[in-house]
């Protein structure tokens, strides 16, 4: 079968012909329909995390059940379901405390799982590796959805949108009047956006370097749109009433955006930090800042959500038509056009590449 491979932080990527282990005992193959291209998997690949490799890249997708394993009663052959990248063991302290996004046994960076086509053995991103034809996964990385959500609005379910739209809910907490900024328009900013109209905030002010992402975010549900620059402070409190926001939500992973986030708050304000950032890109607050300000700073690892619980409600919210997660997907594009959509990515163009795969 076809994979999307990274050989190293720098190198090109490239379409390659991989081997999936069996389907073993407690396992489900997935045939993948739809496959988002995240700015995670390009932390795979530009050094910000160092994986082992080679490396399947992708763990935001969509696909069908095609095999199940020995003692298998999650899902059944034939089922849509969404990938879970970071599937709760339910019996961890922090699974036992009810944070499961927290679970000590989920999210490592990479696992060993099949072999290149000259038998060199293969990782797979998150667990999934799932810009590639098929995967084969354990059976709690799966989430079954209804047939009828399209496979692309299926696949964001997995990571953009529980991750975004989480940020909003659980981790900050969004009510209804709240004003709130969130910096950072790719496919898990856009999420938030929508969740913060949602959740009733007003306004709702989107922000990125790129002008061109205006529309994306009006499309989303902004009530206004910014450009970044050293303005911004000035600019988000024009619109607060001279306050700055109630909520940021920063969603690039990066120092100077976190602290633009945080002047940008209002004083009692909620910064909650999405992005991944670097190990070595060090954000500094003052004491003083910290204590006369009044505003917290926290972060939300995969929307703080339990995807096992809120994935099927989501998808319920998508037909209803609650939830129009139309607007995310930018580019609909092949498995051979993945290397492009990650170049694209790295220059901030466009929302969500969605790679769709043949019937």
């Amino acid at each position: 079968m076809k994979a999307l491979i990274s050989r190293g932080v720098g190198r090109d990527l490239a379409v390659e012909d991989v081997h999936l282990p069996a389907t073993g005992a407690g396992e489900v193959r997935v045939r993948i329909r739809a496959a988002g291209v995240c700015h995670s998997d390009l932390s795979m690949t530009n050094g910000t995390v160092v994986p082992p490799y080679p490396l399947v890249l992708g763990h935001e997708a969509a696909g069908v059940v095609t095999e199940v394993g020995d003692g298998v009663e999650w899902v059944a052959v034939g089922q849509h379901v969404v990938l879970n990248w970071s599937p709760a063991c339910r019996q961890c302290w922090y699974c036992r405390r009810g944070e499961s996004w927290l679970c000590e046994s989920a999210g490592a960076a990479a696992v060993p799982r099949g072999t290149t086509a000259d038998g060199t053995p293969l990782h797979a991103t998150l667990g999934l590796g799932a810009l590639a034809q098929e995967v084969v996964v354990p059976e709690h990385a799966v989430i079954a959805v209804p047939d009828e959500v399209p496979f692309e609005q299926a696949a964001l379910l997995g990571c953009a949108v529980m991750t975004g739209a989480g940020a909003v809910a659980n981790t900050a907490g969004v009510a209804a009047g709240d004003s709130v900024l969130v910096i950072g328009l790719g496919g898990v900013g856009l999420s938030a956006v929508m969740a913060a109209r949602r959740a009733g905030a007003d306004p709702v002010i989107a922000v990125d370097v790129s002008p061109a992402k205006r529309e994306l975010a009006l499309a989303a549900g902004a009530t206004d749109f910014l450009v970044s620059d050293d303005t911004l402070s000035k600019a988000v409190r024009a619109l607060t009433d001279g306050r700055g926001a109630d909520h940021a939500i920063e969603c690039v992973g990066r120092a100077a955006t976190i602290r633009a986030a945080w002047r940008a708050t209002r004083r009692g304000g909620h910064v909650t930090v999405v992005g991944m950032g670097a190990k070595d890109d060090l954000l500094s607050l003052s004491a003083l800042d910290i204590f006369s300000s009044a505003r917290s700073l926290r972060a939300s690892v995969y929307g703080s959500a339990d995807p096992d619980r809120e994935v099927p409600e989501l998808a319920r919210a998508v037909l209803d038509g609650s939830l129009n997660l139309r607007p995310l997907v930018s580019h609909r594009i092949t498995l051979d056009e993945a290397p492009e959509a990650f170049a694209r990515m790295s220059r901030g163009e466009g929302a969500r590449s969605v790679v769709v795969f043949e019937d």
